[in-house]
């Protein structure tokens, strides 16, 4: 019997993050290069619709896995779930999108489950019989290829733009749907969910964007940023930062992309006025397509831009902002 690969996506208020759809095609690439089966798993109540939306994709099968203790969200039943269900199916590898969610629970399943993870991966690759899976060390400067040691079932989490969610492959048919009803005992959830503060209420998740605009030390001045957000109100996008913009408090702290702020690959990410430092370029490179402004012709942002403008941002952005009105009048 061939080994099976587990993709366990994501949902939120019964709607598919979209991260998840780039492990959907992490596990779809590793299971055509290894030939084990791939089957995916939803998590949650009343998830049967979502479960339906990944059954569409080249997938063998689906679990719906459900528990009125799952709603809402809480890491003890999640963990409790997830480790009732591998127990029972016991797949070689388990995928899922390296996000706040999944990063809350799996440590303690994983070591309910006496398990190792490798987190945050950028990509894997094969070494004779084993499966070596690559990670960003020393905020971005070196990568590490890390296998594992202990048995399986093995954690992976893959951070955001490591795979491209769009190159997930359409199955042929629909792909079997199975609910798998879960039983908790009423003392397995120890805390209780209380409601959302305002200030997290507010707080943006820039890895569902697809279109960011963020601003570096070239910005100047804490009142320019308006001419940045007047641009991505334009682009129909989210407005972001460098760390420095961030640490001045010219924008909050969950506005920062780089290695100690959020992971994005949207469609196109602008920057402007961003020099480039790798501590930034770790936090946006999975970008589909970059457009970097900079007034330096050295400024390492272009190496990695698809399209580099050399100029002064206080006379490139106005007229672009026009521009894009225009086009969308």
């Amino acid at each position: 019997m061939p080994e099976t690969i587990l993709v366990v996506v994501e949902q939120r208020e019964g709607k598919l993050n979209r991260v998840s759809w780039e492990t959907v095609a992490a596990g779809q690439a590793l299971a055509a290069e290894t030939g084990w089966t791939l089957e995916t798993a939803v998590v949650g109540l009343g998830v049967a619709s979502i479960a339906n939306e990944v059954a569409s994709t080249k997938v063998s099968k689906v679990y719906s896995i459900e528990s009125a203790a799952l709603n809402p969200y809480t890491p003890d039943a999640f963990s409790a779930a997830l480790k009732q269900f591998l127990d029972s199916q016991k797949p070689r590898i388990v995928l899922m999108p390296h996000t706040y969610q999944v990063r809350d629970f799996i440590p303690q399943l994983a070591t309910a489950m006496q398990r190792t993870v490798i987190s945050d991966c950028i990509g894997y690759r094969k070494d004779g019989d084993r499966l070596l899976f690559t990670r960003q060390m020393f905020q971005g400067k070196f990568a590490a290829d890390v296998s594992f040691a202990c048995d399986t079932p093995w954690f992976v989490t893959f951070q955001n733009g490591a795979f491209r969610g769009d190159k997930v492959e359409s199955g042929a048919s629909a792909a079997p749907v199975q609910t798998v009803n879960i039983e908790l005992p009423v003392d397995t959830i120890r805390n209780k969910p209380q409601e959302v503060f305002k200030e997290a209420k507010q707080a943006v998740d820039l890895t569902q964007a697809e279109i960011i605009v963020s601003v570096g030390r070239g910005i100047k001045e804490q009142k320019n940023i308006e001419l940045a957000k007047q641009l991505a109100d334009a682009l129909g996008g989210e407005i972001a930062a460098s760390r420095p913009i961030c640490d001045s408090g010219w924008l909050p702290m969950d506005r920062q992309i780089g290695s100690s702020g959020q992971t994005v690959a949207p469609k196109l990410y602008l920057a402007l006025g961003i020099s480039g430092a790798i501590q930034h370029i770790v936090g946006m490179k999975g970008a589909r397509s970059v457009v970097a402004i900079n007034k330096d012709n050295e400024a390492p942002i272009f190496e990695i831009a698809d399209v580099a403008v050399v100029g002064n941002l206080f006379d490139i952005v106005p007229p672009l902002i026009e521009e894009v009105k225009k086009a969308k009048a």
